[in-house]
């Protein structure tokens, strides 16, 4: 299956000279969702994974179908302040700024290993984060799991470091 065709391509969203890439129309094909899940499966060992981990928003969906396939625990890496309960924190520099992503502090015991999940790879600087706050908290990376890869943004070397997995590079 060819899942650049099941992306659809929105010029100038969400601002002028941006083209975002939307993997939403492949939710909408459960044959496209089985691939996405038997190529993820491929790369990764059952094994080697404990628990999934989404980065909000469109990281919940891709995790939730993994965690689902494996038969596995998801947890959610989310925005400053949409938790409840003991949190842990992180800021960290985007291109345009600052930003920072939080996780229950009791969402994993210590020495888990947690793949995480994303729909889209562009500079790299939230799923970096997101490895840092696992670790933060006793988690090992299992790797990432993206659907989509920007490579001109290098976004990749950031987080070279652990096994990687996209399903689709532009």
């Amino acid at each position: 299956m060819n899942l650049k065709d099941k992306i659809a391509d929105y010029p100038n969203f969400p601002k002028k000279g941006i083209l975002f890439r939307d993997f939403s129309p492949i939710l909408k094909d459960p044959s496209a969702s089985d691939y996405v899940a038997d190529e993820f499966s491929k790369h990764f060992h059952p094994k080697d994974i404990d628990v999934f981990a989404g980065i909000e928003s469109r990281g919940f969906i891709i995790a939730s179908i993994l965690a689902s396939r494996y038969n596995k625990g998801m947890i959610m890496i989310r925005k400053a302040g949409k938790l409840p309960g003991k949190t842990t924190k992180l800021s960290y520099t985007i291109e345009y700024g600052k930003d920072a992503i939080e996780i229950q502090k009791d969402a994993i015991k210590e020495g888990e290993k947690v793949l995480i999940c994303d729909d889209l790879l562009a500079t790299g600087g939230t799923a970096k984060a997101s490895a840092k706050l696992i670790e933060k908290i006793g988690g090992k990376i299992a790797g990432f799991a993206f659907i989509i890869e920007l490579v001109d943004l290098n976004g990749i070397k950031g987080i070279s470091k652990y096994d990687c997995k996209s399903l689709v590079k532009y």
